[in-house]
């Protein structure tokens, strides 16, 4: 008796791309994030006002076929050219960032970040698959803990703040209205949110003009230019290559396993912003001097800042084996060569929000 011949098994057709949604794409970790997406396969939409993100942070990706590059504010873009789109999956990084301009322009930093994420929660609640919710990673910051003294912070630590009166302080508290935004609405209407709290994300793209401190300093090192520390430089500071953040961030948005959950995510490893000065100077073997600059005559009379801010890093660990692996001196140089082969001469940009870095 002759047994028949197996009938081949057709093969399944490959899933759709996701469609991912990344605001403040054109900044600095937006866009190390979005080229990391479209070499994992998805339809990327980027949405940036271009007030601090700039199309050359792009250029590696400009022309891709599963890149959409929508130019205008957000707000308008979610409910004009977007409004009949949907998405598996959103990264909020648009936001108004840096100490200068929170000094310089604080109603612009307190609306922008507080509405325009109100109005990206209540877009993802009904622009996921099928009119449903899509996954959405809120960025957030360390500055949300505040002037609290505990060390290292730890995701459920209380925060504390300084008065009303001291502008400074308006940035940390949007980004914890932001925060508790998205868990009201992960709890209230199912939203799968999941916040990240950046603890000094530093790398190549990033620019110094809004108070980051790592590319001012490199600046200013390939110029031979004095490093100004601001203070006595014994605060002390974790930073944390973007090329490392990201492919968390990946992994963060990539599941609703980590939905209502807050995340630190950024080095540990300590260092004090004079030490930082000097190791910016001794990797580029530049002449430059350290000079220290009171907070007064850099940010105003009352100035107040934090002396640690260290991460507690066992949660992210936990959820995806987080470990940095990049080393500071690497990052230093790496952003140098950046800045020599791709800023020097280019305008510099003319706003503060956007950029896709809330850390400093």
């Amino acid at each position: 008796m002759t047994t028949p011949a197996a009938t081949p098994a057709r093969d399944s057709p490959a899933p759709p791309p996701a469609r991912t949604l990344v605001t403040g794409g054109a900044g600095f970790i937006g866009s190390h994030l979005v080229e990391r997406l479209l070499a994992a396969g998805d339809a990327v939409t980027v949405v940036d006002d271009f007030s601090t993100g700039r199309s050359d942070n792009l250029a590696a990706v400009a022309g891709h076929p599963s890149l959409s590059l929508v130019t205008g504010d957000l707000s308008a873009t979610l409910t004009g050219s977007l409004a009949s789109s949907t998405f598996d999956r959103v990264v909020h990084l648009a936001a108004a960032v840096g100490v200068q301009l929170v000094v310089d322009r604080p109603i612009e930093c307190i609306e922008t970040n507080v509405f325009q994420t109100a109005e990206m929660l209540r877009y993802c609640r009904t622009h996921g698959p099928g009119g449903g919710p899509a996954t959405v990673l809120i960025a957030s910051s360390s500055e949300v803990y505040g002037k609290s003294e505990r060390t290292p912070f730890s995701e459920d630590d209380d925060v504390v703040y300084g008065p009303t009166t001291k502008a400074r302080w308006s940035y940390a508290a949007t980004k914890a209205i932001d925060e508790y935004l998205a868990l009201a609405h992960h709890r209230e209407h199912g939203l799968p949110a999941v916040i990240v709290r950046f603890f000094n994300t530093v790398g190549p793209r990033q620019v110094g003009d809004y108070g980051m401190v790592l590319p001012r300093f490199v600046e200013l090192a390939l110029e031979g230019k004095p490093l100004r520390v601001h203070g006595d430089g014994t605060q002390v500071r974790c930073f944390c290559d973007v090329r490392d953040v990201v492919p968390a961030l990946h992994k963060l948005v990539g599941s609703t396993a980590f939905a209502g959950r807050v995340f630190n995510l950024g080095s540990d490893v300590e260092v004090t912003i004079t030490n930082l000065a000097r190791a910016v100077i001794a990797a580029l073997g530049s002449r430059s001097i350290v000079e220290h600059v009171p907070y007064d005559q850099a940010f105003g009379p009352g100035f107040e800042d934090l002396r640690r801010r260290r991460p507690d890093l066992r949660r992210i660990q936990e959820a995806i084996a987080f470990t940095p692996t990049i080393p500071l001196d690497r990052t230093i140089r790496d952003i140098a060569e950046h800045i020599q082969t791709n800023q020097r001469g280019m305008p510099r940009p003319a706003g503060g929000r956007n950029a896709g870095s809330p850390t400093r």
